[in-house]
């Protein structure tokens, strides 16, 4: 794996600039040798890239699958918006406030549904699913965003909630550049391909088709491989 051409760069130098405990984690997954180490350390940034590719798309699907059962179920009670009437938590709430002031920052005008929705975080999609909200939202509406799950409701949301945490821990990993070299990436892909399939089943075919995981994985230094 070590790179044996002539370099414009000095590999203690890096170890300095980067940051011994930054690096620790690919030392160790390579016995300790620097030149390993940073090449595991590329790696590992086009593995985080292809995450957030991944997790980007199902992020778009699972966003807009919620958003349309939300307006339904806002709608057949006679309200304009969700975003005025839903049962959240104070969090839950703060982020729809956070999400307009975001909006209205960046010059959005008029501030209206789509550009509100479009700043609110994975994290906000993915809390919709947790259990506090089993009957006032997943029971009668947020379960239909998932109708190619389980066919037991309680299962499906568990299902649900277990790969968007596993997407939302790992995509926050590579967004901070956090190391993901011992992640199984396959198994990522997986959680990512099932929440689309439960969605639609194009969403599935399509997010696997176009994720660059597999082309990753199969790049990975074979010292580390796993």
């Amino acid at each position: 794996m070590s790179n044996l051409t002539t370099q414009p760069w000095d590999n203690d130098a890096l170890l300095q600039l980067l940051g011994h405990s930054q690096l620790s984690s690919y030392m160790d997954a390579v016995g300790g040798n620097l030149p390993d180490a940073l090449a595991l350390f590329d790696w590992n940034g086009r593995a985080g890239s292809s995450l957030i590719q991944t997790i980007g798309m199902v992020e778009l699907i699972v966003r807009n699958s919620l958003d349309e059962q939300l307006v339904l179920w806002a709608n057949s009670r006679g309200w304009d918006s969700w975003l005025d009437c839903i049962p959240l938590d104070t969090r839950g709430v703060a982020d729809i406030e956070n999400a307009r002031l975001r909006a209205q920052n960046r010059g959005i005008k008029p501030v209206d549904h789509y550009s509100v929705i479009s700043q609110l975080s994975f994290g906000f999609w993915r809390y919709l699913v947790a259990p506090r909200y089993f009957a006032s939202l997943w029971v009668p509406q947020l379960h239909l965003a998932f109708h190619l799950g389980d066919t037991d409701l309680h299962a499906r949301r568990i299902a649900v909630e277990e790969r968007l945490n596993r997407l939302h821990i790992a995509r926050n990993y590579a967004a901070h550049h956090q190391p993901v070299h011992g992640r199984n990436l396959l198994r990522d892909l997986g959680a990512a391909v099932d929440i689309a399939s439960w969605i639609s089943p194009d969403a599935g075919p399509w997010v696997a088709a176009r994720s660059m995981i597999p082309q990753v994985v199969a790049e990975k230094p074979s010292e580390v491989k796993l």
